[in-house]
């Protein structure tokens, strides 16, 4: 298990970059399930520091990452008020092609084989991803 505590600070994505190409270099991933982890969790994070935490330097993100023999597990957690999966709007609907931001948890579910989204009432919200490992790796 690999587990790091980061500042609510966007300069932190370099060290998540760090620790992915770590994590899957143990994991023994190829390159395409780096590349797509590596997304993933970037916009986990993005999310957890704008979103959830709003910029608040006076907060932080946790982020786990446990290798299991068949899957890897990562939670990303934050400190914000949380939110629903259900009120997130879709990004492939016309209204929304052209707004700034919005793809985030669309990119993660395309990148991941499981998300889940638990609000922890007065601790915040964790974002739990499964990517499913290749038994041939």
């Amino acid at each position: 298990m690999v587990e790091v505590t980061l500042e609510s600070d966007l300069k932190q994505l370099e060290v998540v970059e760090e620790i992915v190409r770590r994590v899957s270099a143990t994991a023994g991933l190829s390159e395409e399930a780096e590349h797509q982890i590596d997304m993933a969790v970037r916009e986990a994070i993005i999310n957890a520091i704008w979103h959830g935490n709003k910029n608040d330097a006076s907060k932080s993100v946790s982020l786990r990452f446990e290798i299991y023999q068949d899957r890897i597990e990562i939670r990303v957690r934050d400190q914000g008020d949380g939110f629903s999966l259900a009120e997130v709007p879709d990004p492939c609907l016309a209204e929304n092609l052209l707004k700034f931001s919005g793809r985030g948890i669309y990119l993660i579910r395309t990148f991941m084989d499981e998300l889940q989204v638990k609000c922890l009432p007065g601790s915040g919200t964790e974002v739990t991803m499964v990517k499913r490992l290749d038994p041939a790796r």
